[in-house]
């Protein structure tokens, strides 16, 4: 299960901007180039195919108990876009006792942030080795340092910026009924987390406000009704039309845990 990072105001900004991606094919290297943008010339025909499309990248921010967690579970469902979680990339790392392992969980056990040019290489290495054109990256970036670092090293801008805005009282409410994350949650706990949340993630939200690419969505209510905010923003996007494999309409989120994230 996925989860992690959202809150204040209630109401969804729809972006009148382009949704637009550039990808700079030195920043990812030659393998990147070859698999996000190619442009091959046949020495008989003198030709050049058309480039393929640059990835459709969505970024998810919402907070403890917001919710995005199984919000990101439907819209993967629904316009097959592949899924990446930070967290879950730094857990594997050291899980598998990686070079990188051992750095990461001791930076983690001292309540240290791992450095993003760390997470954005993981990041990286999972778009140049996936045969997708479209990500979910969930949870990321959380932090301005963690913004600039992958637009440095990716070259990249996201296309939409979904962000789960949930009162404090309700995610906290959330957290400690789920019976899930950590073993430590209570109130004091929660509201710490929250408010190194909001002071981390917020720089991040205004950021992609200014340039017209964040949606915020209301997420208090029920899994379909959160959903039907979402559900318009991606399909004004035509790249995604043709993956829709799952009528929204249907009794997905049923199935799901209505305030897990």
């Amino acid at each position: 299960m996925w989860r992690r990072v959202a809150l204040f105001s209630p109401m969804m900004k729809k972006s009148s901007s382009s949704r637009s991606l550039t990808l700079n094919q030195k920043g990812f290297g030659l393998k990147v180039g070859e698999s996000f943008a190619t442009e091959i010339i046949n020495p008989e025909e003198g030709v050049s195919p058309p480039k393929e499309k640059a990835p459709f990248i969505t970024f998810v921010l919402g907070g403890p108990g917001s919710g995005k967690g199984t919000q990101c579970e439907r819209i993967v469902e629904t316009f097959g876009l592949t899924h990446l979680s930070a967290g879950d990339l730094l857990r594997r790392e050291i899980a598998f006792n990686t070079k990188n392992g051992a750095m990461i969980l001791n930076l983690i056990k001292e309540g240290k942030i791992v450095p993003s040019e760390v997470t954005v290489k993981l990041i990286q290495k999972e778009l140049e080795s996936s045969d997708s054109r479209k990500f979910l990256i969930d949870g990321f970036p959380r932090t301005e340092e963690n913004r600039v670092a992958f637009e440095r090293i990716i070259r990249a801008d996201p296309d939409v910026v979904l962000f789960f805005d949930c009162p404090e009282e309700e995610m906290v409410k959330r957290v400690l009924n789920r019976n899930q994350g950590r073993v430590d949650d209570n109130i004091t706990t929660m509201k710490k987390r929250l408010k190194i949340f909001e002071a981390l993630n917020r720089p991040v939200i205004d950021y992609y406000e200014n340039k017209g690419k964040l949606y915020t969505i209301n997420a208090v209510g029920t899994v379909d009704d959160i959903f039907q905010q979402v559900l318009p923003i991606f399909s004004s996007f035509e790249q995604l039309k043709e993956c829709r494999h799952v009528n929204p309409k249907s009794p997905l989120g049923s199935s799901l845990v209505e305030n897990s994230s």
